[in-house]
């Protein structure tokens, strides 16, 4: 007897149909074979589904057992068609009716019957849809992710018998619907705020400006002058994260397994702080099963490089790409998988090896070949790519003591969102997001009219004077639109240029480019 039951494959975040077929013929022991290019992991269930089956209270005969996983022409990776071959077998040996082919099952089974969690099951959800599908059952502690999608029935499913008494009806399960509005409201508040930071205005400044158009930041400064302080507060400044941003980010951390049932979904902008240490495998993602780097788990939010020139060149050039396209592609034998990687990238870095270049009052003990070799670190197209660079001062004693309240990460956020609205509607039928993201035609839109006079005429002073790459002009112009658009102005004026160069100046200092 041949019986059919329905899963979601995934390769990245893309889905796709799964048969999971299964014959059985009658002989003197059991016989388990799992066809249809599984990994091992795949091939593997065959002695979970044997033990999940008796430990359930049901009969495992002595039979052949042959379950293909159709297309065959399609890997088959990871632990989640266990639930789909163990109801399958079940029907099969007609324990079970036949099932609907409108629904799809997904979960790994362990050796008692319990359905334990799996990756990648809000991507699952969205494909099961596209596909057609009205039902999908999933692992319980996967059931919230899921369940924010509209269109189908998500069901939680704690153990196969509870499964089973449901599909016999004999104990019918209710659907779970989370509401993704509600769950936003009561999300946990970011605890870092920009009130916490005492002095470093310019650097503030700097992180406005970032936040609002989405702009790429360096930092220099001696240890301890709170680099790493303002950029753990950057999401705190930065939009709401809309529904379809929730989805986009949430599937990526489904598809890694970072999601929890304390965690079930991405609803705050992600901050990414990674180590130097980091491999460029794991910055740009891939593995045995290429999973999401760190560049794709700060899609929609921040990637925080403390420390950048102590990380290996390789991993600091693996980002040129994904800051251009907004995407990342990881190859593997046989296939290729695209992740998104639309992030802030925050550089942090001390001005010397010793840190103590340009303080005023501790001496540097490094040698300008030393210091030349430290700051090289960042490759010249990395360089080009952080649209604002800011110095950060040690803070006097007298500053601290005398220090007001510093202004809250809420009022920064009110202006940042009102600029990032007149980006939104400036931008809406183009599919650009925010003033970094524009193209070359439309920066030489800007530079043509929406410059004032006196502004062009500095801009070109400054082009000439300063000999900047045509990469730096359009960066001053991208920069200078956002601070306009903070000011709520429509036309950029020469005091936005002055403060775009401005936060463009450390190259000379540091690189002389």
């Amino acid at each position: 007897m041949i019986s059919k039951i329905k899963s979601i494959g995934l390769t990245g975040l893309s889905g796709f149909d799964v048969t999971v077929e299964t014959d059985i013929t009658n002989e003197d022991r059991i016989i388990f074979d799992i066809i249809g290019l599984p990994d091992n992991a795949v091939k593997e269930a065959k002695n979970r589904v044997i033990s999940a089956i008796q430990n359930s209270g049901f009969k495992m005969k002595t039979v052949k057992i042959v379950v293909n996983l159709a297309p065959a022409d399609i890997k088959k990776e990871g632990s989640a068609y266990d639930l789909a071959i163990v109801l399958c077998v079940l029907c099969a040996t007609a324990q079970l009716l036949p099932l609907s082919e409108k629904a799809a099952f997904l979960g790994e089974i362990s050796l008692s019957g319990q359905i334990r969690p799996v990756k990648g099951i809000l991507a699952s959800v969205i494909e099961a849809k596209k596909l057609g599908y009205r039902q999908i059952y999933v692992p319980a502690e996967n059931v919230v992710e899921g369940s924010v999608i509209d269109g189908i029935d998500v069901f939680g499913i704690e153990n196969l018998r509870e499964l089973c008494d449901h599909l016999t009806g004999k104990e019918p399960l209710t659907p779970l619907k989370t509401d993704l509005h509600d769950y936003i409201i009561h999300k946990k508040s970011i605890t870092s705020d920009f009130s916490e930071i005492i002095g470093q205005q310019s650097a503030k400044r700097a992180c406005e400006i970032a936040a609002a158009g989405g702009h790429n930041l360096l930092m220099i400064g001696p240890p301890g002058t709170g680099k790493s302080m303002l950029a753990k507060c950057m999401p705190s400044i930065l939009p709401d994260m809309s529904f379809d941003e929730i989805i986009e980010s949430s599937e990526i951390y489904s598809i890694a397994g970072k999601l929890s049932q304390e965690e079930p979904l991405i609803l705050s902008r992600p901050f990414v702080k990674t180590t130097q240490s980091l491999s460029v495998a794991a910055m740009t993602g891939g593995g045995t099963i290429p999973a999401p780097g760190m560049i794709s788990l700060a899609h929609n939010g921040v990637l925080f490089l403390d420390e950048t020139p102590q990380f290996s060149p390789t991993v600091l050039n693996s980002l040129r790409q994904p800051l251009e396209d907004n995407t990342v592609t990881v190859s593997r034998v046989k296939q290729t998988l695209t992740y998104p990687s639309s992030f802030i990238l925050i550089c942090a870095m001390n001005p010397c090896p010793c840190g103590k270049f340009g303080h005023p009052t501790l001496k540097c003990t490094c040698t300008p070949s030393q210091i030349a070799k430290y700051v090289n670190r960042l490759s010249g197209p990395l360089l080009d790519r952080l649209d604002l660079q800011v110095e950060l001062p040690p803070i006097p004693l007298n500053d601290i003591k005398n220090a007001v309240v510093p202004e809250s990460s809420a009022e920064i956020k009110k202006r940042v969102d009102a600029a990032r609205a007149i980006q939104h509607n400036r931008y809406k039928k183009s599919g650009v997001t925010c003033n970094a993201k524009m193209n070359a035609k439309q920066v030489r839109y800007i530079a043509k009219k929406r410059m004032t006079e006196s502004a062009c005429a500095m801009l070109e002073n400054i082009f000439t004077k300063l000999s900047l790459s045509m990469r730096a002009y359009d960066k001053i112009i991208k920069i200078s639109q956002t601070i306009a658009d903070l000011d709520g102005k429509e036309t950029i004026e020469s005091a936005y240029i002055s403060e775009a160069v401005f936060f463009r100046s450390l190259d000379k200092k540091y690189w002389n480019v």
